[in-house]
């Protein structure tokens, strides 16, 4: 993985300059009809910009439009949100939540105790431990994973999986059947090994596939992208989702220009919008090591437009054709590695260890691949969301879910989304054509 790194700063200086000047938030639902106007003012920080976008995006928020500004020591944005069903932030409580995360007090110790975000560290979700992993995909894989896991007696909390151009990359909280971290290192040692095994499959070699224990703390969607990135994605010829269903006219169209009289490279990106597509194109950005000093960000209709005003973190623009390719193929590589075409299963039952595991095997038994999941836990009940294709990377026929849901509806509950739009949802207990968010999905399993 590339080595980010910025410019000294000494601490106490960065805490003087916010005790003078605080960041200023305000949130505004009286400028437009149709969407709240978050606008945040503040001393100017290395990733500045990526901090305020991650708060945002794990609010769950649509960033429909967005104004960056951030030359010289002061940083300006303008944010046009909504949520996920395109209404205006409205509740008290989560206004609250965004003032205290995006103002002074999101600086200090306690505000980031207190808004933890998706953060990656051994011991950074409460007692237990983060495992990253990577290796070449296949139909199957997810299932293995949890089944080394639930043998050796590991209950997966909470975890995230990508997949992108035949490579899967996987970060996990797992803890033990105590409910606590799992320290021990000959446990550890033996967990690496059979998962090594498994990721490896009958290639010996470490390059193909690595297991570790993630330490420090980083967000875990970015930590992801990391892994993508270290692991060189962006050069892979592999297929993709997006080359299988998308049409040409669907594919990222990214340009870079020169704004010579500025000193800025130009970074303009069109796409088809999608949530979280400005956090991973920031991402991608920063952790390359380059500087976002203006930005627009606009999105009409289903598409997309984004305009970056770059350099790099020495203060050069982007020079040569080799690195401008470069940036295109890993702006282009973040973007594809989170689309996923095709159907999404929403699960939720009650959690034990080997969940996980359960629900993979029979996904993989009647034919289902795994492209990108999602597992948390929320008190008791575990929620797994995945998005999937069948054994060849195609569309799932839709008799396939109606026959899961058979299978396992009685136990877990099931909501189907993103049917594609020639195929005809199965009936799930008459809730699933609207019930499209997590929140709703444990919200009626508790009822």
């Amino acid at each position: 993985m590339a080595k980010v790194c910025w410019p000294y700063f000494d601490p106490e200086y960065e805490n003087f300059s916010n005790r003078i000047n605080p960041p200023r938030v305000s949130v505004d639902n009286d400028s437009c009809h149709d969407c709240t106007l978050i606008k945040v003012d503040s001393v100017n920080k290395p990733g500045i910009l990526l901090e305020v976008v991650q708060i945002l995006t794990d609010l769950d928020f649509i960033i429909t439009k967005a104004y960056i500004s951030s030359d010289g020591g002061w940083f300006m944005d303008v944010f046009h949100v909504t949520d996920q069903q395109g209404k205006k932030i409205t509740d008290s409580k989560t206004i609250d939540i965004i003032e205290k995360a995006l103002g002074p007090k999101g600086q200090s110790t306690e505000g980031v105790k207190s808004f933890q975000g998706k953060r990656v560290g051994v011991h950074s979700v409460g007692s237990h431990t983060a495992i990253e992993l990577i290796g070449r995909d296949r139909a199957g894989l997810l299932s293995e994973i949890s089944t080394v896991l639930a043998n050796l007696h590991f209950n997966v909390i909470a975890a995230e999986v990508w997949t992108h151009k035949r490579r899967i990359a996987c970060v996990l909280y797992v803890n033990d059947a105590t409910n606590h971290s799992v320290d021990d290192p000959n446990r550890l040692s033996h967990m690496e090994e059979q998962l090594n095994q498994i990721l490896r499959g009958c290639e010996d070699d470490e390059k193909v596939a690595r297991t570790s224990f993630s330490t420090g703390f980083t967000h875990m969607d970015r930590r992801l992208h990391q892994m993508l990135f270290a692991d060189r994605d962006f050069e892979s010829p592999g297929v993709t989702t997006t080359d299988v269903d998308c049409p040409p006219s669907y594919r990222p169209q990214i340009s870079i220009e020169h704004c010579e009289e500025k000193g800025y490279s130009v970074v303009a990106v069109k796409c088809k919008d999608r949530a979280k597509l400005m956090f991973d194109i920031v991402c991608t950005l920063t952790d390359m090591q380059y500087v976002v000093f203006h930005a627009t960000i606009s999105s009409d209709g289903p598409n997309a437009s984004q305009e970056y005003f770059i350099r790099h973190m020495d203060g050069y623009m982007l020079d040569t054709e080799g690195e401008k390719e470069r940036v295109i193929k890993c702006i282009e590589a973040a973007i594809q590695r989170r689309v996923s075409e095709g159907v999404s299963l929403e699960l939720c039952a009650k959690d034990r260890v080997g969940l996980l595991s359960e629900v993979t095997r029979i996904l993989r038994e009647n034919g289902l691949r795994v492209c990108r999941a999602g597992v948390s836990t929320i008190g008791e009940k575990g929620l797994n969301v995945f998005h999937v294709r069948d054994a060849y990377g195609n569309p799932v026929d839709m008799k396939i879910i109606e026959a899961l849901h058979r299978e396992i509806g009685q136990t877990v509950m099931v909501n189907v989304k993103k049917v594609p739009a020639n195929a005809k949802a199965p009936a799930t207990q008459g809730w699933a054509k609207t019930s499209f968010f997590l929140g709703n999905l444990l919200e009626r399993f508790l009822t």
